[in-house]
């Protein structure tokens, strides 16, 4: 098991590995030191023979606030927008390494821009009622580079996805559900029972048919002419128009139109 005073901790038991970010003072925002540890918990816990299922979640009070904006501003800061982009092949995008085992969200506070991505490139969600999620990459002047435009639309429908990100209003947990975009809304006490009952279930299945149709869905739903597509406009944007200034400057006012909403 990982210390606890690590940015990402790995518990396993009963054959369900269960990844948490780890940095709740600041939301459990994505630096570089968690984005370097979360693929190893989670390639650790996919080459565990003892683990059958991985839960993804966040301390409290937080899922993912995205991307750390303070050291995304601060001098070399791009690193973080483009370091999982580098030398990525089809199976491998934005800060997820590949696995073959299934892995649930159990998405217990926001969801936000990279956290929302993080989210999205699960095999399914369970949401908190405390859970909200929030795609503000126009409101802070970044592109998507993690899969929003590919996985927003295959879960809620294209239409719905566009106000999604074309507004950056945030949606609750109830709304996410009513959408399609989490498969369950429970108490947030009951959030890691509940997803490790159904993780439970899916322990009791026959482990190598279970992947093989994990990886055939896999194969259905990804289009990788879309993710690249994405990953060209990101790599383009970031070249032409990236501004850590104006981000540093619109970072206030989106956390403030988040609470508010």
């Amino acid at each position: 098991m990982i210390e606890p005073s690590e940015p990402v901790l790995l518990d396993v038991s009963e054959r369900i590995a269960t990844v948490t970010l780890n940095r709740p003072e600041s939301r459990n925002a994505l630096n570089s030191e968690l984005l370097q540890r979360l693929p190893h918990a989670l390639s650790a816990a996919d080459a565990d023979d003892n683990v059958d299922v991985i839960i993804l979640t966040g301390a409290d009070p937080a899922f993912c606030a995205g991307l750390d904006l303070a050291e995304l501003t601060a001098e070399g800061g791009t690193r973080l927008i483009d370091g999982p982009l580098e030398g990525q092949g089809r199976r491998s995008r934005g800060p997820l390494p590949p696995l073959g085992k299934p892995l649930i969200g159990a998405i217990n506070g926001p969801a936000v821009t990279g956290g929302f991505e993080l989210a999205l490139n699960c095999d399914f969600l369970v949401a908190s009622e405390l859970a909200n999620f929030g795609d503000t990459h126009a409101r802070l002047g970044i592109l998507p580079a993690w899969g929003m435009s590919v996985l927003l639309p295959q879960a809620v429908g294209v239409r719905r996805a566009r106000e999604i990100s074309f507004t950056g209003n945030f949606i609750g947990a109830a709304e996410a559900l009513a959408l399609g975009l989490v498969n369950h809304v429970v108490a947030h006490d009951d959030l890691i029972p509940f997803t490790r009952r159904l993780a439970a279930d899916i322990v009791g299945n026959d482990q190598a048919a279970l992947r093989q149709v994990r990886t055939t869905y896999a194969a259905i739903t990804h289009d990788d002419d879309a993710w690249e597509t994405e990953a060209r406009a990101s790599r383009a944007w970031q070249r032409t128009q990236f501004s850590p200034d104006q981000i540093a400057a619109r970072r206030a006012a989106v956390i403030e139109r988040g609470r508010e909403q």
